[in-house]
């Protein structure tokens, strides 16, 4: 089964720019900087009884709906750009660049800084080396697991869809998906993370640096683009009651947390929050369609009227939207440290939430935009200015046409 007709991008057609997907990359790269930030202020409370801690942590699960989202957006653009393409030679080269090196550089920046302002010990060679490594191979260090986690998937990219180009029955191939991604919650929930798992693989110990443990985002984000007009005909014709189960699974987070993880469970506060929950499928899923359907309505006001500055901020912003997710270690670095500084009650630090965030969140796009704008930086944010390769191409083809015309 192909792509419809007014998605499909054969290797020679220029590919369609969906707008509703640069609303999508604003809205969860928004909601995980608002995640982060909530975790900081969290840091720097004292009383974890207290009314504000306890307001923050109760509703933290709300947000983490956006690691889930970006991953449904990783399959989702991967298919729009090469399903049809069959080169994949070329999709290694390009993607592992346009991923891995700010992944190395981004690691060894943020621990260089690291050894200027709060870690002098690795200023010893070796004790720098060795934690360099252990950060690119475990994606453990500064918000970069979802690198490493993307990673992963380019390798198994193209028996994704090989699967969707062997199997007829797409249906079936995301039910089933759900289904053992239901099972994964389940088990990494009541089972894995109640033993001891010392002597495992780290690869499977860590599981949430594991391409596998979000193998239905991946799945739900391909099959979302192969089928688009009839999931967002789906999505429209039950977008009230869509919205309905949607808020009640958020609201519902709060209890679950407070009441069913924590007095009934008895988990830990990490284990509570954790995003690895069955009930934590379904919710964020639900927020993935609901969000997908804000992004049909934006493309749908841009093309009769929007405001001119939002539409460029959006522009703008899903631009640069994988570079504000690498840098956000900045701003919260910043803001840490200046939380730090100050010497206050709970209350304050919950209410200058909003402060903190817009901080977080202006500090983000402006070293993001910066990098975008400014040679050579660009390579920190996936976007390099200068492409040598690129260029040594283009003077051979215009050689081999020059030679062709003398012929």
């Amino acid at each position: 089964m192909q792509l419809q007709p007014a998605l499909v991008n054969r290797a020679t057609q220029k590919r369609p720019h969906l707008y509703g997907v640069d609303f999508m990359r604003i809205f969860f790269i928004c909601g995980v900087l608002l995640n982060h930030t909530t975790t900081s202020s969290l840091t720097r409370m004292v009383d974890k009884n207290g009314w504000p801690y306890m307001t923050l942590i109760s509703t933290h699960l709300m947000l983490h709906f956006t690691r889930m989202g970006f991953m449904f957006m990783t399959g989702l653009v991967l298919t729009l750009s090469y399903y049809n393409r069959n080169a994949w030679p070329t999709f290694f080269k390009k993607r592992f660049a346009g991923s891995g090196w700010p992944y190395l550089l981004w690691n060894f920046l943020l621990l260089f800084a690291m050894m200027l302002f709060s870690d002098p010990h690795l200023a010893n060679l070796s004790v720098f080396s060795q934690t360099y490594w252990d950060a690119i191979i475990h994606g453990d260090r500064f918000y970069l697991y979802y690198i490493l986690i993307t990673l992963q998937l380019y390798v198994i990219f193209p028996l994704i869809v090989k699967l969707f180009k062997t199997v007829n029955h797409h249906r079936l191939i995301l039910v089933s998906s759900f289904f053992i991604q239901m099972m994964l919650m389940f088990l990494i929930k009541y089972w894995v993370s109640r033993i001891d798992r010392s002597h495992w693989l780290w690869w499977f110990n860590n599981y949430g640096d594991n391409v596998f443990t979000y193998q239905f985002y991946f799945i739900f984000g391909a099959y979302t683009m192969l089928h688009y007009q009839e999931v967002s005909a789906w999505i429209q014709k039950h977008i009230k009651a869509i919205a309905l189960i949607t808020i009640g699974l958020g609201l519902g987070t709060i209890p679950y947390f407070l009441w069913y993880n924590e007095s009934v469970l008895g988990l830990s506060e990490g284990q509570s929050v954790s995003p690895h929950q069955p009930y934590m499928l379904v919710y964020d899923t639900m927020m993935i369609i609901l969000v997908f359907w804000l992004g049909r309505k934006y493309a749908y006001w841009r093309q009769h009227g929007i405001w001119q500055w939002a539409e460029t901020l959006i522009k703008n912003g899903a631009l640069i939207s994988f570079g504000i997710y690498l840098d956000q270690e900045l701003g919260l670095n910043i803001l840490d440290r200046a939380l730090m500084l100050i010497k206050a009650p709970d209350w304050a630090f919950f209410w200058a939430l909003p402060i903190s965030y817009l901080f977080v969140i202006g500090v983000s796009f402006i070293v993001a935009w910066f990098c975008y704008k400014v040679p050579p930086f660009g390579i920190l944010i996936g976007r390099p200015q200068w492409h040598i390769l690129k260029k040594n191409r283009q003077v051979a083809h215009r050689r081999q046409l020059k030679n062709e015309t003398i012929k």
